[in-house]
């Protein structure tokens, strides 16, 4: 089974509409991650295959919960996820890809390049600094901090009325019970991501 053809298989299996062209960007991006890592190292995750679930269909997880947002800010982006695949399936978002490496910030206007996004941005910032003209609907964290840190440090950025997500592993308790006041959980949602068998959840977090 060649990447796309995976893609193809775990996208269907998570009810998730793409075409032909998005499935080979999805896969392109993989395939390029693959080619940096032999020098930089973008990603523990060496092989593709593994990539797809849990780089892609992980980061994937997260579009039945973004509601009518128009705009996404991906904080620590890293290689990419979960803001490329996103900005991939859903092309009539706004999304801004937001990292303090410029190593990796390289990586994504390489990335952002070779597949054609053009709803995609790069930002090469520290998220607390970040002084944006326009703030955004939706402010997405995975693997990045604390919530207690990610509520204090992006706030900042999310539109009044607006929600951060954090992608979390297992339920966190002990984060969500060091909340800062200004914030509220909105919700915790255990995703399903195919062929993982390690627990997610995403938590929504909303101003107080």
């Amino acid at each position: 089974m060649n990447l796309e053809e995976s893609i193809a298989n775990g996208l269907e299996a998570m009810s998730i509409p793409a075409t032909a062209e998005q499935r080979r960007r999805l896969a392109a991006h993989l395939e390029l991650i693959a080619k940096w890592n032999r020098v930089h190292n973008l990603t523990a995750v060496r092989e593709t295959e593994q990539m797809v679930v849990l780089h892609v269909l992980d980061s994937l997880s997260l579009l039945p919960h973004l509601g009518p947002a128009r705009t996404l800010l991906d904080v620590g982006s890293g290689p990419g996820f979960p803001g490329i695949p996103i900005s991939i399936v859903r092309p009539e978002l706004q999304v801004r890809l937001l990292d303090s490496s410029s190593k990796k910030c390289a990586f994504l206007e390489q990335a952002r390049a070779e597949l054609g996004l053009g709803n995609v941005g790069v930002v090469c910032e520290r998220v607390e600094t970040w002084k944006p003209v326009e703030r955004f609907d939706v402010v997405v964290s995975r693997a990045f901090a604390d919530l207690s840190d990610f509520v204090v440090q992006a706030a900042h950025l999310v539109v009044p009325g607006g929600r951060l997500l954090a992608m979390k592993g297992v339920y966190p308790f002990d984060e969500i019970a060091r909340v800062p006041a200004t914030h509220r959980v909105a919700g915790v949602i255990e995703l399903a991501v195919p062929m993982l068998e390690a627990k997610r959840h995403l938590v929504a977090l909303e101003a107080a």
